[in-house]
Order: C-alpha cells, then sequence, then structure tokens
C-alpha cells in the first residue's frame, strides 16, 4: 500500500462550490478522490506530450472483407505492443476490434493515424488511459 500524504489545499469558495458540484455529478465520495484523478490525468496528459510511454485503447471499425491491409500494419508492430484484444461483430459488414496497447505516445498516435486511413478502416480512435511507468496508486 502506497503512503498517504495529507496537505492543504487554499481555493476560491465560489470555484470549490463549482468543483463540489462537478465531482458530486460524477459521482465521487469524496474531494481527494476527484483530487487524485486530476493529477493522474495531468501526469498522462504529460507522458503523452513528452512521447513517454503510455498504455491506450484503440477503437477500429472495420469492414470484415477488407482487412488484409489492417491485417498486415499490425502485423509489423514491435511485440508486446498489442497486449490484448477483442473482436466484436456489429453486423454481416462491420467489426469493432477492440485493442489494448503499449508503448511511447506518438508511436501510438501515427500508428492509429496510420490504420485509420487504411482501406477498410472505417474509424479508428486511440484513448490514452495511462502512462505505463506508473509510480502511485
Amino acid at each position: 500500500m502506497s503512503d498517504l500524504v495529507r496537505f492543504g489545499v487554499a481555493m476560491d469558495r465560489a470555484l470549490l462550490s463549482e468543483f463540489d458540484e462537478r465531482i458530486a455529478q460524477r459521482g465521487y465520495e469524496n474531494r481527494s478522490e476527484a483530487l487524485r484523478d486530476l493529477v493522474r490525468a495531468d501526469l498522462t496528459r504529460a507522458a503523452q506530450q513528452a512521447g513517454g510511454q503510455v498504455t491506450a485503447t484503440a477503437s477500429i471499425v472495420l469492414a470484415r472483407r477488407q482487412r488484409a491491409e489492417l491485417t498486415r500494419v499490425l502485423g509489423e508492430l514491435e511485440p508486446g505492443v498489442v497486449v490484448a484484444q477483442l473482436e466484436l461483430g456489429l453486423d454481416e459488414e462491420r467489426a469493432l476490434l477492440l485493442l489494448v496497447v503499449r508503448g511511447p505516445a506518438g508511436e501510438l498516435e501515427r500508428t492509429a493515424g496510420r490504420v485509420a486511413g487504411l482501406r477498410g478502416v472505417l474509424g479508428c480512435e486511440l484513448t490514452i488511459a495511462c502512462a505505463s511507468a506508473r509510480r502511485h496508486a
């Protein structure tokens, strides 16, 4: 278990009131949980901007009959980049491929852009989940 450190935060009353409303809407139990998530999100953004190691999901909608180029591009990735995958048939013509990927943010973003432009890919969205070298809970 990690060491918890308590610290004080000074904030304008109106800003704090808005923050409390927002965290209540999102279902947080307390301000500490919300602040931890804000810090994690900022650290993830910083890792992404710096090209650091991140873990992400790639959601790819593809035409079932035109997947050869996608298979080729995914096969060119370094071992360990694709951590897990799931394919779901949407209808007779389309499938949704969900990938969990890990690597340098810039490389993952370039690969997602390349995938989005492939024949048969109807949509591709990369969502950065967290910095991979996470040292905090």
